[in-house]
């Protein structure tokens, strides 16, 4: 059986550190560890392991290497209980836990946090949009999360999922999303899919120029695993990854801020100072929000796009908007080769990596199990 990332990297989390700091010892970390996994496994089944990373070359449009790594069997189905496991663990060592649980959302960040919710018996509000899919809320609700619908308000600029969970924490819920702006730990645990990546790419020799095409919503994702695939292969000159966020046209304000920074004219390093002192004249709301099969990241705003922004400026990378047909011809073709039950949503990095048409070896995440 695949170990436990969080035990397998622990000691770089930051909760880690913290708990050293606090004066806990290693195996204290790994009993809190060990007791929040297994709590979870009552719940889902299984409890959290490293996940696979196979080669997959017949996918590259050109031929290359290609890799995917499946996090569809991860708790939740998707990614995003990493992020959201290295909450908990931040707050277990942080201390007692005080009031309900809030999240935005209506798909995989949503099961993931019910599922860790029911595991340590927490109450979740999960704040949804008035058009969330009926068999996402059927799994919430089993979970025993408090669904709240929220319709947009008379005059009301930006997402009022996101909205309503601002209003929620200001009342003292304590956030349990997966955008770090509200839920600064988040990250923490997200970092483990770049620490499994980096070990795996170096465990099958991989060197030279990699490109890492991610799918982005409202960013954790890429930034996350971003930091830590570039911590990991510090100390190795052998794989030079380059990072290629993913949009799709229906909503794209990630690569709407890149083309404005870059038509400044700016070196790499005075184009991150620039959006760094004035992120909200670069990132602001898409809107309207147009409609794609990759659901998951129509998010109106890219909440932590400076890290991804700052990946893309030191590797070389660039945002890949990608239309419709390419996010359905993806998700066709990546089911049919490698018979992973992922959503469109999952293998919309791959989109990104057809629309390219790069010719480098190159990583997609396929994440995000399919629930229709």
């Amino acid at each position: 059986m695949a170990e436990n990332p969080f035990l397998t990297y622990r000691t770089r989390l930051d909760s880690y550190q913290r708990a050293a700091a606090n004066g806990w010892s290693d195996s204290q970390f790994v009993e809190l560890v060990d007791r929040l996994d297994m709590s979870i496994a009552t719940v889902e089944g299984h409890g959290f392991e490293t996940t696979p990373l196979t080669p997959f070359p017949e996918l590259h449009p050109g031929g290359a290497d290609l890799w995917v790594k499946d996090d569809t069997g991860n708790v939740g189905g998707s990614h995003k209980s990493r992020h959201l496991f290295g909450v908990i663990l931040a707050e277990a060592v942080d201390g007692p836990a005080q009031g309900d649980l809030a999240i935005a959302s209506c798909g995989n960040a949503a099961i993931a946090a019910s599922v860790i919710a029911k595991a340590i018996d927490r109450p979740l509000h999960v704040f949804i949009p008035t058009w969330a899919d009926q068999a996402i809320v059927d799994v919430l609700q089993s979970n025993g999360a408090l669904i709240e619908v929220c319709p947009r308000r008379p005059g009301e600029s930006g997402d009022p999922t996101y909205l309503r969970f601002l209003e929620a924490v200001s009342n003292g819920a304590t956030p349990f999303s997966v955008q770090s702006p509200a839920t600064p730990t988040t990250l923490d645990g997200g970092r483990t899919m770049g620490w499994e990546l980096a070990d795996q790419l170096v465990s099958v020799q991989a060197t030279g120029t990699i490109n890492v095409f991610i799918q982005v919503g409202g960013g954790a994702l890429a930034s996350a695993t971003w930091a830590g695939l570039t911590e990991a292969l510090a100390s190795t000159s052998t794989i030079e990854p380059v990072l290629f966020p993913v949009q799709t046209e229906a909503c794209a304000p990630l690569a709407r801020a890149w083309n404005e920074l870059k038509a400044s004219g700016l070196s790499a390093a005075k184009t991150l100072d620039l959006a760094t002192a004035d992120p909200d004249r670069f990132m602001r709301p898409w809107e309207p929000i147009g409609q794609s099969e990759a659901t998951g990241i129509l998010d109106d705003v890219t909440y932590d796009w400076l890290p991804v922004l700052s990946g893309m400026l030191t590797s070389g990378g660039e945002p890949v908007v990608v239309d419709e047909t390419t996010v359905v011809a993806a998700h066709q073709r990546g089911r049919a080769i490698t018979h992973l039950d992922v959503e469109p949503t999952g293998t919309a990095g791959y989109a990104g990596l057809l629309a390219s048409r790069r010719p480098e070896p190159a990583v997609v995440l396929f994440t995000g199990v399919s629930r229709f």
